[in-house]
């Protein structure tokens, strides 16, 4: 059961862009002073939704709304004139200025927006009521098999996340669709630090297949209803509900059938660590080892070994293992090697590298390549 989060109002429904499913969501905050922060897409061909959000102040808006099923993006002056009809319509519902309002898409590059029916099935919704979360995060999947909602709480308050993703997965500074709602009482600057912090170490570190979003973002919103709280602990809460969100990304990955869990040790920072973790998670070699069952190691060194700037990294100092089982640089016997393999055939893959030079550290996620994958994409507009 997803609590509810006092301070906040939603609006699901289907507008006519996915037919007869749900493709439009409202997320908004009641409260007079709430809080927020938000990070987006680096992508060169950002949508206009992204282009309107970066110009606006990111630490006081009032909600978010969501179309499902087109991104809007590559769509030229009338694309970015329809994105400013769609914030206007939300705010006009949620009472504040258009300026307050985020604007996200997702689905499709290079179609604009089918107006004249999606404003039809706009105003024929209900006025916005009682935030149902769980309703946000089934309106704004694409591709996902199943909805993304996780949520802790912190002192008197709560913090509830949603998030949809499955593939064109490899961010720089968001990722996927993804908003916090809680109602927790925090400064704006306090909160963004926070934010930022939290979205390097969960969704910076989630990868489907390398590609990156033109439509990623992420916000956080705090109506204060609750009142203050450690922000320590809320940083942590929030870090719980982000890391949740993101194993179930992962998981969900486009063809998907295992999770993929990399992490990295004994390396220079945790800036290397990453660029490592990374390596090994993006490898398709990697994937297709793992989704095989194929006690390959050998494809973990060679991801690690393509990390050619990192002349620190010393073969004779790493470290591979699978799951705490380790394949170097222990001999690889056919009893390791068949332990290797019974551990690969299940539905959570942990790969473990110690590099040996000093205390960074970071996990990278991910998930094996199947050709599920190849299927859905092949025929993505077809």
């Amino acid at each position: 059961m997803i609590p509810a989060v006092d301070g906040f109002i939603s609006l699901t429904g289907s507008i006519g862009v996915k037919d007869n499913r749900p493709d439009f969501a409202l997320l908004g905050v009641t409260t007079p002073d709430v809080a927020s922060a938000a990070v987006f897409t680096r992508s060169r061909f950002a949508g206009p939704s992204v282009r309107l959000d970066r110009e606006v102040d990111l630490s006081a808006l009032r909600g978010v709304v969501v179309v499902s099923g087109n991104a809007n993006v590559a769509t030229g002056e009338q694309g970015l004139a329809d994105a400013r009809t769609l914030r206007a319509w939300a705010a006009d519902r949620l009472g504040c200025p258009a300026e307050q309002v985020l604007v996200a898409s997702t689905g499709v590059i290079g179609v604009l927006y089918p107006m004249e029916r999606m404003l039809a099935g706009m105003d024929a919704l209900p006025a916005p009521g009682p935030a149902d979360l769980g309703a946000v995060a089934e309106a704004i999947m694409t591709t996902d098999t199943r909805s993304k909602c996780a949520f802790r709480t912190v002192g008197n308050a709560t913090v509830v996340g949603v998030a949809k993703g499955v593939g064109m997965m490899e961010p720089n500074m968001a990722t996927m669709l993804s908003f916090i709602a809680t109602d927790a009482q925090l400064a704006p600057d306090a909160l963004d630090r926070i934010f930022r912090s939290v979205v390097d170490r969960t969704y910076n570190a989630v990868s489907v297949d390398s590609d990156t979003s033109t439509s990623d973002t992420a916000a956080v919103f705090a109506s204060g209803a609750a009142g203050p709280v450690d922000p320590t602990e809320f940083e942590a809460a929030l870090l719980e509900v982000c890391t949740e969100l993101v194993r179930m990304i992962a998981s969900d990955g486009e063809g998907a059938s295992k999770l993929i869990e990399v992490r990295v040790t004994g390396a220079r920072d945790d800036a290397q660590a990453k660029l490592v973790a990374k390596a090994v998670v993006n490898s398709p070699l990697v994937k297709t080892a793992v989704h095989g069952a194929d006690p390959n190691w050998g494809r973990v060194a060679m991801a690690v070994g393509k990390c050619e700037s990192e002349t620190d990294i010393l073969e004779e100092n790493v470290r591979i293992a699978f799951g705490g089982l380790e394949t170097y640089p222990v001999p690889a016997s056919p009893e390791r090697l068949a332990a290797l393999q019974e551990y690969l055939g299940g539905d959570e893959v942990v790969i473990e590298v110690d590099l040996g030079i000093a205390a960074g550290e970071f996990t990278a996620y991910g998930c094996d390549l199947t050709e599920g994958y190849i299927r859905i994409n092949a025929d993505y507009t077809t």
